[in-house]
């Protein structure tokens, strides 16, 4: 029975509390139904705690009008926090436990023991009567701080905030009375439950809401067209505040005194007014100081950990008991491991010791297969395996039938590719044999097995991307030599009358006679366009070199034969040139310096005798070693002779019209072979074995030096617009140099077979042409272009191969036609060939 009315006593109260709140939402009427209903959820949502989950850290600041003992109380409370609903909790609460519900659990020991000693009638009795006492006044005193709020409130428009204020107000006098109350065990319960939520008000943390302005983080600027600036929490649009003009802000500035201390809030448009504290708290910031002032930056420091290192046990568990008592498991299984000893199933590691070094024996490795097994190859990625050499074919017997045998031209063949063995069809000579047993030991057995074992070994075994690119796309794309004609296609003519080998030819400046010389001490004069010859000089040596003078106005040959050169006047032609020509060459010039003895020793100028002025010969130049080469300068006056052998003095200059020599170099640089003169510039191009130097001969110094990177110069040949260089090699090459490009070949040609005897420049058209002991003659077309950002066109055009090979030699000279597109060639088979 106690029980009973207690839970109807603590019902009452609670309906009683009820009804009191809602005759206080009555009597402000001018609050709306969907407002009370909204306030009424709220309550129910507090009062079943779900108001953790929701709108969690959005805090709103209500201030009442009421004063109790003159100390005005402002409430703020949290949307998020639980304040609001642990009062309703606490009223609850503090029923629940001073109604002593039915759970058995909830009892105090003490009440237990009050049961047992006392009557249980008279003490429910007693209690019942004494919570009636204290619940009765406690709703009375709720009662009257009620009145004082509705009183207080009247003036201001009734609004869902206000009747929160009062709402709130009754449960925060009921806290006031929790304190004031005699504390039993249950009272410090509550209390504690009601200190819990106060404990954050004043907090201020970075998860907390801004709901000044509800629209979230987004760029302002949208609503630059609208009037208002967003919407507040309770969805009202918050309106843009006027904005005044310059005039204002000036007068506000000189008329406020807080002007200076106003901002805009971003959110709101607001001017918001800042304290001093946040003007300190600015300037803190700006000056790179810690904010708060509190705070000590060099306060003593404190060693939260030691420095000594202590040995700790990991676990300080006592063994368990299993490990003293002998495991019967174990017991088992070291008997049978015994039983097998003893039967010989099971060996000892010396017996198994024993058995591994009589399996070893002695070690043999296969060479073929250490390197390709599945557990060598298995750290490699995606491995290749060893390529095999083909199985021998019937050419490698040895007794192969009578087609595989090599004849004498296959075998002349197969010899002369001896320097480049890769292109050879077959890596040996096929030869026949009796029998096996007359077979010999192959010499280079050893050799090819030590190259076959460093491929194998050198040759990296995994796959590589390879690129798959045609050999079409690779070849420039040149022009058709059809579109390049003229060009020479064919031989039209053979000049036959040397009976050794032609060395040098050179063509008159008109192109109507060609001279030639022979290694038979002999110099011919060919009529071009008949092929007859006209004049045949015998000289007493063998002759390496002729050169007709370019000057047109001058008939002039110079022969080098031996150590002399002879100038000879041929007598072919105008009659008037030559008479001319032979009165020029009968004057001698008087010297006014005299010659220093450095040059007379290397080189005399005479008159030739009466016997040779028959043949022709005019003047004699006795040199102190052999004559190589003789070639002219673009004028006709001076002309320039290499003696190889001849050290510092390898190479001189001649004046014919003063008939005096000089000695350009006092140093030698290198072996010379051939020199050259600038058609157009006054440089000279000295040719040593290696490189190619260029000295100015106005200032006397070296202008340029060409690094050919080949092992010896044959010859060169100068571009009539003297910006392009084309050299010749012995080691199979041609170079074409760009003289204002670089020092470097700008192209090098692997057009022959053989060594690269001599090439030359067409004068009027873009050829050029070059001859080699391969017995050819390549005619390429070479187009330089007056604009210098264009690189030279070179493209073969036509090999013309038709000379006989002699010993090693075949083509030894080649000239051009210097009019028309014709070229001529000398062989070492006596004859002179000319193409068109």
């Amino acid at each position: 029975m106690a029980k009973r009315f207690r839970k109807r006593k603590s019902e009452g109260v609670e309906n009683e509390l009820s009804n009191d709140l809602n005759s206080e939402v009555e009597t402000n009427g001018n609050v709306t139904d969907n407002e009370e209903e909204d306030f009424l959820q709220t309550l129910d949502d507090d009062a079943l705690g779900d108001s953790s989950d929701a709108d969690e850290g959005i805090d709103q600041t209500f201030h009442s009008g009421d004063s109790d003992s003159g100390n005005s109380s402002e409430l703020e409370f949290e949307s998020g926090d639980e304040q609001f609903s642990d009062d309703e909790n606490i009223i609850k609460d503090y029923a629940k436990n001073n109604n002593n519900d039915t759970d058995e659990d909830s009892i105090n020991e003490a009440e237990i023991e009050d049961i047992s000693t006392s009557d249980e009638d008279g003490v429910e009795d007693s209690e019942d009567k004494k919570q009636e006492t204290i619940i009765s006044k406690k709703i009375q005193k709720t009662k009257k701080s009620a009145k004082k709020n509705n009183q207080k409130l009247e003036d201001v428009q009734p609004s869902t905030s206000a009747l929160c204020r009062s709402k709130v107000s009754v449960l925060q006098e009921f806290g006031k009375e929790l304190k004031t109350s005699p504390k039993s065990k249950e009272d410090k319960n509550l209390l504690k439950k009601f200190q819990i939520g106060k404990e954050y008000e004043s907090s201020d943390t970075s998860d907390e809401e801004d709901i000044r302005n509800t629209v979230g983080n987004i760029p302002m600027h949208w609503y630059d067209e609208y009037k208002h600036l967003g919407y507040d929490w309770d969805a009202k649009k918050i309106i843009k505040p006027p904005k005044g003009d310059q005039i204002d802000d000036f007068l506000r500035k000189i008329e406020d005194p807080n002007f200076w201390r106003t901002v805009k809030d971003p959110q709101t448009g607001q001017e918001v007014v800042l304290t001093d504290a946040d003007i300190e708290l600015i300037k803190r910031i700006n000056s790179s100081r810690i904010p708060n002032p509190d705070h000590d930056e060099y306060e003593p420091w404190i060693d939260w950990f030691t420095r000594e290192v202590e040995k700790m046990p990991i676990k300080n568990v006592p063994d368990h008991k299993r490990s003293f008592l002998p495991s019967v498991s174990e017991k088992k299984k070291v008997g049978r491991m015994v039983h097998a000893l003893k039967m010989g199933w099971m060996k000892t590691t010396e017996e198994l010791e024993k058995e591994r070094k009589a399996k070893r024996g002695p070690k043999f490795y296969m060479l073929w297969e250490t390197d390709t097994g599945r557990e060598a190859m298995r750290r490699v990625h995606d491995p290749v395996s060893a390529p095999k050499r083909d199985l021998p074919g019937h050419a490698e017997s040895y007794n192969p039938p009578p087609e595989y045998l090599f004849d004498e031209r296959e075998e002349r063949e197969w010899l002369k590719l001896k320097e480049e063995p890769h292109k050879r069809k077959l890596h040996f000579m096929p030869q026949k044999y009796k029998s096996l047993r007359e077979v010999p030991a192959y010499p280079r057995y050893l050799r090819e097995r030590f190259l076959r074992c460093l491929d194998l070994y050198l040759c990296p075994r995994a796959r590589r991307v390879k690129l798959n690119i045609d050999a079409e796309y690779l070849i420039p794309k040149l022009p058709s030599p059809k579109d390049l004609q003229p060009f020479p296609t064919v031989q039209s003519m053979i000049y036959e009358g040397h009976k050794d080998l032609v060395r040098r030819i050179s063509v008159e400046p008109k192109g109507e006679y060609m001279v030639s010389g022979s290694d038979d001490k002999t110099v011919k004069i060919w009529e071009i366009a008949t092929g007859r010859c006209i004049r045949t000089i015998e000289t007493e040596d063998v002759v390496r070199s002729v050169a007709w003078c370019p000057n047109p106005k001058l008939s002039i040959i110079a022969v080098a034969s031996g150590n002399r050169l002879l100038l000879i006047n041929p007598k072919v032609g105008d009659k008037m040139l030559i008479k001319k020509t032979d009165e020029l060459l009968s004057e001698a010039p008087q010297l006014d310096e005299m010659e220093n003895e450095r040059i007379k020793t290397a080189v005399q100028w005479s008159t030739a005798d009466a016997k040779e002025q028959q043949k022709g010969v005019r003047l004699i130049l006795v040199h102190f070693k052999v004559i190589r080469q003789v070639t002219w300068h673009g004028r006709g006056d001076y002309f320039a002779t290499v003696m190889p052998e001849g050290a510092n003095r390898s190479a001189l200059i001649h004046q014919l019209s003063k008939r005096r020599s000089q000695i350009p170099f006092n140093k030698s640089k290198g072996f010379i072979q051939c020199v050259l003169f600038h058609p157009i510039k006054p440089c000279f191009f000295v040719a040593t074995q290696h490189n190619i130097r260029i000295y100015d001969l106005v200032k006397q110094e070296l202008i340029k030096k060409l690094l050919t990177n080949s092992k010896w110069i044959s010859g060169m040949c100068i571009h009539p617009k003297g910006d392009n260089l084309l050299v010749s090699t012995f080691d199979k090459k041609m170079l074409w140099f760009d003289l204002d490009l670089s020092t470097k070949p700008y192209q090098t040609m692997r057009l022959h077979k053989g060594a690269v005897r001599n090439v030359a420049f067409h004068l009027r058209y873009p050829l050029f042409a070059s001859a080699s002991d391969d017995q050819s003659v390549i005619v390429s077309h070479g187009m330089v272009y007056n604009d210098l950002l264009q690189n030279p066109l070179i493209v073969p055009l036509k090999k013309l191969q038709t000379h006989e090979k002699r010993d090693v030699f075949g083509a030894l000279d080649v000239v051009w036609h210097p009019v028309q597109p014709w070229v001529f060639s000398s062989g070492a088979d006596c004859t002179v060939r000319l193409y068109t």
